[in-house]
């Protein structure tokens, strides 16, 4: 599916240029972005991360599902000399030689409140005694049914925790993947003005080498009738030279800006991207409130503080249980029976009881397990001392950046004023210049503040476009839209 979308994008991109070369891409930043979440080697190590952690998470839920297996040894043959005790008591060894084939099915639940387990059984086993120069003989012991419990009492309840923690991680690891996401939607966004603002540099910089040339021109014939001294004509024969060294300049900026675009992509072959112009700027707003509400919401920071207190807690509860009085309990109730035949190991089966207790209580450790609790508590103090740090943090980072966006958005339309300005002037002081009524000096301060003033409107636009796409990477949420960016991978 993959595969077609990523065709049918470079369809759409091809289709746009008809005229031009079949290597040349003409798209716009929107389709740039686009064609990087879908097919960035970035965007897919976020996607097989985000699938890692799914089927991990599957893992976990599986734990608190009942279990069905199937035991079997299919034989167990001993031919060996052991030790075995008489029924007088004593012990002798003695030649063995036998097989033992046995099959079971087994039942199981783990209990996520207690940490116990609960248990169903069916075993039968058959025991065939291997006489040198006789018939074998031949028995059976079966256990038709049986069921049963593991507690344990006073230990630590990983179920629990794991119940609590779990499904925290994994709503964190989907905010994560949809944050690794805007990433990559702003790192493309990045490399798309890289490359636009080389494009427009190298415009920029061929009209300026004409124009140079032309007034070149211009000041030989003036030079040779006396007009203009050598000095200037030497200066503006200097201004063409350092022309076309700014178009071979632009030429190696924007091959650098391309190479790195291609490679950002995954796109293998050698291809040349026709940036268009940004559409105009949108025109929403921003209220801080609301943008810290959608953080709060949709971030996965927010998860992260939520789960990593609940770790703390779970170290604390691990290290008290381990540092007192603990206890097992196993015990099973089912029916036996056994024979010389498969009939009379199940006929009028007899009861089976089990009943153990095992305690384990530590006597002298030389404050072990007190030091390991004392570090537990320690820690959860400092964790939360520093989440609660990292939400100050968390809320000023979301205010500060749409304070940002609402001054770049502003400083677009003043500097694309002061382009406008520029040009204008640049041209009108070309023309006095052609006809004679100014010098050159003139010239060359309008020619450096056209320049100056378009470099300040492309800084703008491209700071104001990676404002944008930050305000959707902290937030996950898309204002000029106005739906959340959180996304899960197809089919996960």
């Amino acid at each position: 599916m993959r595969a077609t979308f990523f065709f049918l994008l470079f369809s759409v991109f091809f289709a746009k240029n008809l005229a031009a070369q079949t290597d040349t891409m003409s798209v716009s930043l929107e389709e740039i972005v686009t064609l990087a979440q879908s097919e960035a080697p970035d965007a897919l190590l976020a996607e097989t991360r985000m699938k890692n952690r799914y089927w991990f998470y599957q893992s976990i839920l599986a734990d608190y599902k009942p279990g069905l297996n199937f035991e079997g040894t299919l034989p167990d043959l001993n031919r060996s000399i052991g030790l075995i005790v008489l029924p007088d008591g004593t012990s002798t060894f003695v030649q063995q030689s036998q097989v033992v084939n046995s099959v079971g099915l087994s039942l199981q639940q783990r209990i996520a409140k207690t940490g116990g387990t609960i248990f169903a059984r069916s075993n039968l086993q058959r025991l065939d005694l291997l006489v040198p120069k006789a018939p074998n003989e031949t028995s059976y012991f079966s256990t038709p049914f049986s069921i049963g419990f593991n507690q344990p009492v006073f230990g630590y309840n990983q179920l629990k925790w794991n119940k609590k923690i779990e499904p925290l991680r994994y709503q964190e690891a989907t905010r994560s993947y949809a944050e690794e996401m805007e990433n990559v939607a702003y790192e493309a966004s990045d490399l798309f003005f890289g490359v636009f603002i080389a494009q427009l540099n190298l415009r920029s910089a061929r009209q300026d080498k004409a124009n140079s040339d032309t007034l070149f021109n211009i000041s030989k014939g003036r030079f040779e009738v006396g007009r203009i001294a050598e000095t200037e004509l030497l200066q503006i024969e200097l201004g063409s030279m350092n022309a076309d060294a700014a178009v071979q300049q632009a030429l190696l900026d924007l091959q650098s800006g391309t190479e790195r675009l291609r490679n950002f992509l995954g796109v293998r072959k050698a291809v040349f991207f026709k940036m268009e112009a940004p559409e105009a700027i949108p025109a929403f707003t921003v209220k801080p409130e609301e943008a810290l509400q959608y953080a709060s919401q949709f971030r996965s920071d927010v998860i992260g503080f939520e789960r990593r207190l609940a770790e703390a807690e779970a170290s604390v509860a691990e290290a008290k249980s381990n540092r007192g009085f603990q206890m097992d309990i196993f015990g099973q109730l089912g029916y036996s029976q056994s024979g010389k035949t498969l009939n009379d190991a199940y006929n009028s089966p007899e009861d089976y009881e089990r009943l153990s207790i095992g305690i384990t209580m530590p006597i002298l450790d030389w404050g072990r397990g007190q030091a390991r609790l004392e570090t537990a508590y320690s820690n959860r103090e400092l964790e939360q001392m520093n989440v609660e740090q990292e939400k100050v943090n968390f809320e000023q980072e979301i205010l500060l950046k749409v304070k940002q966006f609402d001054l770049v958005r502003n400083q677009v339309a003043l500097a694309k004023r002061a382009y406008d300005v520029s040009q204008k002037r640049e041209e009108m002081t070309r023309n006095r210049y052609y006809i004679g009524k100014i010098d050159v000096l003139d010239l060359g301060i309008a020619v450096t503040d056209k320049e100056a003033a378009r470099r300040s409107y492309m800084t703008a636009l491209r700071a104001f476009w990676l404002a944008y796409y930050d305000l959707r990477r902290i937030t996950l949420y898309d204002f000029e839209r106005n739906v959340s960016l959180v996304r899960r991978v197809e089919g996960y």
